[in-house]
């Protein structure tokens, strides 16, 4: 008997042995100091590994069948399917001084984000300087960061993390597709491809429609056929009479030759298995003793790239080939109510969804919630993690929104009922925080105007971001509770209808009519099983409801982690703006961008305008008691966790600096 044993488990660890890995491959093109060399704290010096990465994939076993057309794609000699993606890494020399920790950032649109986020750097493709570190707050505390080209379609630009995927070629595999722009200027030719990035082309090209309307609840109004043309290399659609700004422009037409876009959330998955678990392959040196110093990953993706980690634990890119755990944590950040085309036949990572931009991709599609919900008006039970509870490899998880996610991008649905009159329950294994008052982006301070009505959102955020991401990683770490949740709810009167907000009459302000919607889309009867699009534009169902945060007496937030910029104004901070008359479509939403409106510095002038807001001589004696408040509304935070205690005085400085501005403004 124990012989038998014994050869059934030599047996086992042969075929081990022998199974294909998916990493196959790593070739280094760059392996160089950080800084040259500088110390970073107790994590000691920092190296930079650049590299092309190469995976394989078995389309037999039963984790890649999430991955939409895998079984039509080429193979090699073996049965794999081949492909490769960019890869960079910045890492202590000495891993045994990292915290074990590896913080992989799933690029947005093939950029890296991480280090102006946490470290309060500057944004830069491929950080190299002193500027580009920032304070180096990742750094000295020893975490790993990572990333991964995972998106095919990026622009053609140096330095973009990019995946090389293959494509499913014959007649049997063309299809629909659709493209829709917004100018804001009258233009005469237009891209399909969404913002820049790179489009399917166009075949059999005379039966494509192209229609505008002036938002996207309105109307459908088709130009002739012959009024426009399809560019000589039928991936750009030109228009002599011209494209007027503010119009929503919408071309569906028939392509061909679709890439495997869900190689992509597998190039994800499969990296991370790699950092924590190794691989027996023979050559692959790089990287591959960090299974002995990898205790734990974090994957952190913002807007585009956070709803790209809501679809990876929705499709079950949590569990590798081997079905281990991929993600202790995930962290989506202003992702909204969103998933997005990340895993189906001729999907567009780029597009998203926005009030008057990317209207009915499917982007915000239910279920939104972790835990399972009915919808009433289809009866379908689904729930974002349900993949993952029945694969055992939920993680940690913390979504993070603006107010602009609330007003823009369906935020309220991630936990409230389908049908809108309650809250929904959160799984003891996830936290959500609203960033009271902010924009899509972190703001910075004096704000300006652009292409919108009203000054544009100052408040930064970065602040607390630094604290929850120590949280987090503790949580994951060692168990330790991260701060509670703080977003606004229903039961306590913090989420409400649009009609109900409660907005103060500042002088030449209004609220948005239409905020983005969510709507019941069908996109053909194979969409959700087989991930192919039959349907464009989609079949519109009942929308979701639409909720927002509630507001005070000065117009901002009464919920969410409320900074001291929120709790001790000198202005009002929205998360919403209008576009300006100059690009078109003034009564509309501009898309991801908040507002900024300062309060009258004196009651005299509030007197003149009409502003109901006390002014800041009524509010705050002297600049000192103004600070002595915000540097008690800094401290209340961080005793509660949502703020860094080190952080604190510079917190105060910057309130300062935001006194200062608003004081001496024309």
């Amino acid at each position: 008997m124990f012989s038998m044993s014994l050869r059934f488990c030599l047996y086992l660890l042969a075929c081990c042995w022998l199974a294909f890995p998916a990493v196959k491959s790593i070739h280094v093109t760059e392996r160089s100091d950080v800084l040259k060399g500088a110390p970073m704290g107790s994590a000691g010096p920092y190296e930079r590994i650049v590299a092309r990465m190469l995976f394989t994939i078995d389309p037999k076993l039963a984790p890649n069948a999430i991955i939409t057309d895998l079984a039509l794609a080429p193979r090699n000699a073996e049965g794999m399917v081949e492909f490769a993606a960019d890869l960079y890494v910045l890492k202590p020399r000495d891993p045994a001084k990292g915290n074990g920790t590896v913080l992989f950032e799933v690029s947005n649109r093939g950029r890296k984000g991480i280090v102006s986020m946490f470290s309060r750097g500057s944004s830069s493709l491929d950080p190299r300087t002193e500027q580009d570190f920032g304070d180096k707050f990742l750094m000295e505390r020893g975490y790993m960061l990572a990333w991964v080209g995972w998106q095919f379609d990026v622009p053609d630009q140096p330095e973009l993390m990019r995946l090389f995927t293959p494509v499913v070629s014959g007649a049997a595999v063309q299809g629909v597709a659709r493209a829709e722009f917004v100018p804001n200027s009258k233009i005469f030719e237009h891209s399909l491809a969404d913002r820049d990035h790179i489009a399917y082309r166009a075949v059999t090209t005379a039966e494509a429609q192209l229609t505008v309307r002036d938002r996207c609840d309105a109307q459908r109004q088709t130009i002739p056929r012959a009024a426009w043309k399809f560019t000589e290399d039928a991936t750009a659609v030109r228009y002599e009479t011209g494209f007027e700004p503010g119009k929503v422009y919408e071309v569906v037409y028939t392509t061909k030759d679709p890439v495997l876009v869900g190689l992509g959330p597998a190039a994800v998955r499969d990296f991370i298995s790699y950092l924590k678990y190794g691989t027996r392959t023979a050559g692959i040196n790089v990287l591959g003793d960090q299974r002995r110093f990898i205790k734990r990953a974090i994957g952190f993706g913002t807007s585009q790239s956070g709803r790209f980690l809501r679809t990876f634990l929705y499709h079950g890119f949590n569990q590798d080939e081997q079905n281990r755990k991929v993600f202790d944590g995930v962290w989506a950040h202003v992702a909204g109510g969103g998933r997005g085309s990340f895993n189906h036949r001729f999907a567009q990572p780029s597009r998203d969804g926005h009030p008057h931009m990317n209207c009915q991709y499917p982007t915000d599609i239910f279920p939104f919630t972790d835990l399972k919900q009915t919808d009433p008006q289809t009866n379908l039970s689904l729930g974002l993690l349900d993949r993952a509870a029945t694969d055992n490899v939920v993680p940690k998880i913390f979504y993070t929104n603006s107010s602009s996610e609330y007003w823009g991008r369906s935020a309220a649905l991630t936990h409230i009922s389908p049908d809108g009159k309650q809250d929904a329950p959160l799984p003891p294994t996830t936290r959500s925080y609203m960033l009271a008052g902010t924009q899509h982006g972190p703001g910075s301070f004096p704000p300006s105007k652009s292409t919108t009505q009203h000054l544009v959102n100052g408040n930064d955020y970065r602040w607390p971001m630094r604290a929850l991401l120590v949280a987090l990683n503790d949580w994951i770490a060692s168990g330790k509770e991260p701060p509670a949740s703080q977003y606004p709810r229903i039961d306590k009167d913090q989420l409400v209808a649009l009609s109900a907000v409660q907005w103060p009459k500042i002088p030449s302000t209004k609220l948005p009519h239409r905020p983005q919607r969510a709507w019941r889309a069908d996109y053909g009867p194979d969409f959700a099983t087989k991930g192919i699009v039959t349907q464009e534009p989609p079949k519109l169902g009942p929308a979701f409801p639409l909720l927002v945060p509630q507001v005070n007496a000065d117009g901002n937030e009464t919920s969410g982690i409320r900074a001291p910029m929120i709790q001790v104004p000198l202005v009002t901070s929205t998360g919403w703006n209008l576009r300006s008359p100059s690009i078109g479509s003034p009564e509309e939403m501009q898309s991801m961008t908040g507002s900024t409106f300062p309060l009258a510095r004196t009651k005299a002038e509030r007197t003149k305008t009409g502003d109901p807001r006390p002014s800041i001589e009524e509010r705050y004696k002297t600049k000192q008691e103004f600070l002595d408040k915000y540097r008690a509304a800094a401290n209340s935070l961080a005793a509660a966790g949502y703020l860094l205690e080190s952080d604190v005085d510079r917190i105060v400085s910057a309130g300062s600096a935001q006194w200062d501005a608003v004081m001496r403004a024309k």
